[in-house]
């Protein structure tokens, strides 16, 4: 295989950001499933859900975001121009070309998802090829090839799939406390319904601490990896600026109101795939969203703008 071009160097930060959100996650969901071992709960049950939720997200998590959103995957004679421009991004970034989708909504967005490079698929709305010109549509399909080059989707997929987890394990007991009689643990020790009760409040306890540490380093990890996408954009076409006009003009559309609520609500489920999140008005603070906030991107295009600038 080629060499990648010598103009790429990979975000050392983003690989390094990945592995050690995945340490700290495993480390958290390592202790909490020893919490639930020591509780009684029955760990082998637990294994086999485990595994066929990781089994369903590795293998299936794109299709499920495709469908999710009505994403109909389209040949060259469907749509040549938007492959064309896949073609030429994926021979400058050295990569195999993904498949290609749209999404027939007003709301202008694109998303890339995937398990690997050989099993990636990049899908645009058809609000964003009727609104955005032909060098921004670029700038945003070189963002969602950078997801790409970095897997950095593989790592958001298994990451979500751990939390989906820890929430599927609390689930089940609450089912098992209302619907069961009561909880009984404690590998082969009774207990009363009082003692039940203690050790559900104990579990949702360690649940809540799991959960708010996973979303918060998940979050951590969704906002930068946007940013190594936003650079990997500008280092592919050359042109920061044209992906600094593109988001303005997606965020500018999605805040105008003219984009139907119904497409808004059929975006929410992969708003964190999307270059741009699917919501009005800044609805939560950047600390807490999937994606930074469109000044501080701007800021970092307009200063990777002029280090190119300074470099010619």
């Amino acid at each position: 295989m080629a060499k990648r071009p010598t103009w790429y160097k990979p975000d050392i930060q983003l690989s390094a950001r990945m592995l050690l959100t995945m340490f700290l996650l495993g480390a958290v969901y390592t202790a909490f499933i020893l919490v639930l071992w020591r509780l009684g709960v029955n760990l082998i049950l637990l294994c086999i859900i485990a595994a066929v939720i990781l089994g369903i997200q590795f293998f299936f998590s794109d299709k499920i975001a495709l469908f999710s959103m009505g994403a109909r995957e389209v040949s060259e004679q469907e749509a040549p121009q938007l492959h064309a421009i896949i073609d030429r991004l994926a021979a400058q970034a050295n990569l195999p070309k993904p498949k290609v989708a749209i999404v027939n909504t007003n709301l202008p967005n694109a998303f890339a998802t995937g398990r690997s490079k050989r099993h990636a698929i990049v899908a645009v709305t058809t609000g964003l090829l009727n609104r955005l010109s032909t060098q921004e549509i670029e700038a945003v399909l070189a963002h969602e090839m950078t997801h790409i080059i970095n897997r950095d989707m593989f790592v958001m997929t298994v990451a979500t799939f751990l939390s989906m987890v820890a929430s599927l394990l609390v689930n089940s007991l609450l089912w098992g406390a209302f619907y069961g009689g009561g909880y009984s643990g404690g590998r082969g020790r009774g207990r009363d319904n009082e003692g039940g009760a203690g050790v559900l409040v104990i579990v949702w306890m360690v649940a809540l601490v799991v959960y708010a540490l996973s979303f918060l380093l998940i979050r951590a990890l969704s906002r930068y990896r946007e940013y190594a996408a936003d650079r990997g954009s500008a280092l592919i076409t050359g042109e920061p600026g044209n992906l600094a006009s593109a988001l303005m003009h997606i965020e500018g559309t999605i805040e105008s109101g003219r984009i139907p609520d119904r497409d808004l609500r059929q975006a929410q489920g992969v708003s964190a795939l999307m270059i741009m999140p699917a919501l009005r008005g800044g609805s939560a603070m950047e600390l807490l969203s999937t994606h930074p906030s469109l000044e501080h991107r701007i800021e970092r295009l307009q200063r990777i703008q002029k280090q190119m600038e300074a470099a010619r």
